[in-house]
């Protein structure tokens, strides 16, 4: 059912973390959902869904897509009481590239440009930060590249930039998900002040090392202590992926947000890295399977 206030959008795949940047550093991949939405006056909601998530998101006003978009519209000022809402998913659930930042963005996306983009892209970081609690993954979403984050008094603030080298993610998916409710109950509530320090200088030197290009201190400077030793245990074999990859030429690999993907970054040797974090998954009696990814530029946008 298409209108004269169908809109279609797509909005790409997100890691977060990126080792040391634990809440603050997103990167923007190039896997994408895609969503086309019908505005209606009538409360009458139809959600259909192609891909990931068929026969598991909820198609009622459940719908994270719906409730990002009624949020938007109620902010506006519509009395817009319904929609026909397709979504198109190849983002994997619950794996740690940022399908519930998707669903928000796009549907917070779409609804703003079928009432005529009465917000900018800061108004809707704002408004998917509220949804999703941090800007971590809805900041490269909406912007893309490489996005810095902070909160600032409750607003949320963002700086994206491409890296000054031709960076690919090679992507461990393995078969079992992890909410990211549950990683963050293993996390402490405090950490000890060596492991904070240790911290901001890795992320110092990968923003650095990132934005000049110099990937020879991408493995040191992807080492964290905040969240990755806490989370392991969540993961059978993440070491043994991680050791894996590298000995066949990635320059580092980390856990992709929350969890469970494993992300190798490198410049060649695709395949060998892939088949390499596999095979170390398959050793825990975990099957997976790899992505070759790289950085989207745009973030969401109309298609």
């Amino acid at each position: 059912m298409l209108g004269v206030n169908t809109v279609r959008v797509r909005v790409p795949g997100t890691t977060a973390n990126c080792g040391p940047g634990f809440d603050s550093i997103g990167i923007a991949c190039d896997i994408y959902n895609e969503l086309e939405v019908t505005l209606l006056k009538k409360d009458t909601i139809t959600i259909e869904i192609v891909g990931e998530g068929k026969n598991s998101i909820p198609c009622d006003k459940r719908n994270v897509v719906w409730k990002s978009m009624q949020l938007l519209l109620k902010k506006a000022g519509q009395d817009y009481q319904g929609a026909h809402i397709k979504m198109l998913n190849n983002i994997p659930l619950a794996r740690g590239l940022g399908s519930s930042a998707a669903a928000i963005v796009s549907g917070l996306m779409a609804a703003n440009i079928a009432i005529g983009n009465v917000f900018d892209k800061q108004a809707i970081l704002q408004m998917a930060t509220e949804i999703e609690g941090h800007p971590d993954n809805v900041a490269p979403a909406i912007f893309g590249g490489i996005t810095l984050s902070i909160m600032k008094e409750k607003q949320a603030e963002t700086l994206s930039f491409m890296p000054g080298a031709d960076l690919k993610l090679v992507v461990a998916i393995p078969s079992f998900n992890l909410s990211t409710k549950a990683a963050r109950k293993v996390l402490p509530v405090n950490i000890p002040m060596k492991d904070a320090v240790f911290n901001i200088s890795r992320t110092a030197l990968l923003v650095g090392a990132l934005c000049k290009g110099d990937l020879s201190h991408l493995q040191s400077a992807l080492d964290d202590k905040i969240h990755q030793p806490y989370r392991e245990q969540l993961i059978p074999g993440m070491q043994d992926v991680f050791q894996g990859a590298i000995k066949n030429g990635a320059l580092g690999a980390v856990l992709s947000g929350a969890g469970p993907c494993l992300i190798a970054f490198t410049t060649d040797h695709v395949s060998e890295i892939g088949e390499a974090m596999v095979a170390a998954f398959k050793k825990h009696n975990i099957s997976s399977k790899y992505l070759e990814l790289k950085i989207d530029q745009q973030g969401v946008k109309t298609i």
